[in-house]
């Protein structure tokens, strides 16, 4: 009877292994399995990073209050960035680390929009605004990132759309600031890093649809703007993996992964009303999460949380 636990012991100790290999790539071996792993790992913990840079913090940058109904709209040109360390897409299979690439800050060019429906009712409560965004993603002008073919696009920058609404709960007054709670769906096309066709080892493609919660305050102090919020993105989509064996440079079957995500989130808004013309920034910053993945990646720590910054111009009547 002795022996039962040992036997159990020894079974969880052989099937530690297994877990430790990326599913994906389970069929290979050797440095063949660990290049197709660097490949699923570095499009999970690309996403979630592809998810802040184009949903930013604060929906209307610089403010959360409802806009008081028919009649009133705001406009906002802003850029979001977030740091880059992008994985060596000569990597062999050979070295237990993958090593960095290209390491830069991205920017994210966005047009927003809100539009007043109903005033709502004394106090703030339940003013409610029409919520938009059009979210373009630089390709062309990086390298080894590429839109996918068909995708909608502008001049070389992926095109994405992003639509919701927002609620407020108080109003803005002179000792209170505003409250508000909105939600938006944002929506990006496939975009690609890497070549194998070319002379890259791997590459790895990902299209993105975020869900992002907000719950914010501002308040308007002189000529200053402050705002700050808490939020919950969920990111979900799909990838499209391509590798080629570092042994025999046959290029493999692609690999289609799912991808699930969420996170959370912080920011601060602080800016300056130049009469009819706002300009803010923004910084806050995205928690990390352990995706349990097996690939190292040089100066790059998938389990840590993100900082991200914008600014904004944002204009209203």
């Amino acid at each position: 009877m002795r022996a039962a636990p040992l036997v159990i012991l020894s079974l969880v100790a052989s099937a530690l292994p297994a877990f430790a290999q990326t599913s994906e790539c389970a069929a290979y071996a050797s440095s063949t399995r660990r290049v197709c792993s660097a490949a699923v790992d570095a499009t999970r913990a690309f996403h979630p990073i592809a998810g802040i840079l184009v949903s930013g913090g604060n929906p209307t940058i610089g403010s959360a209050g409802t806009l008081g109904g028919i009649g009133h709209a705001t406009f906002s040109l802003r850029a979001n960035a977030v740091e880059l360390v992008l994985p060596d897409l000569d990597y062999s299979g050979g070295a237990a680390t993958v090593a960095a690439g290209d390491m830069f800050w991205a920017p994210a060019p966005l047009v927003d929009g809100a539009i007043g429906i109903y005033r709502g009712m004394p106090g703030g409560l339940l003013g409610i605004d029409l919520l938009g965004s059009a979210q373009l993603l630089p390709t062309d002008q990086i390298d080894n990132f590429t839109v996918a073919a068909g995708a909608k696009e502008i001049g070389g920058l992926a095109l994405g759309l992003g639509y919701g609404v927002r609620v407020g709960l108080v109003g803005e007054s002179i000792l209170l600031p505003a409250v508000s709670v909105s939600v938006m769906r944002r929506d990006m096309p496939q975009i690609t890093y890497g070549n194998v066709l070319r002379s890259d080892r791997y590459s790895y493609g990902v299209d993105l649809h975020a869900t992002n919660l907000r719950l914010a305050a501002s308040k308007k102090l002189m000529i200053f703007d402050l705002a700050a919020g808490v939020g919950w993105d969920k990111y979900s989509g799909d990838a499209l993996i391509r590798f080629r064996d570092p042994v025999t440079g046959v290029t493999q079957p692609d690999v289609l992964v799912d991808l699930d995500n969420s996170r959370t989130l912080g920011f601060l808004n602080a800016g300056m009303n130049l009469s009819f013309l706002r300009i803010t920034g923004e910084v806050g910053y995205q928690a990390g999460k352990d995706q349990q993945l097996t690939t190292n990646f040089e100066d790059f720590d998938t389990t840590a949380g993100k900082l991200f910054a914008g600014l904004g111009l944002r204009v209203g009547f």
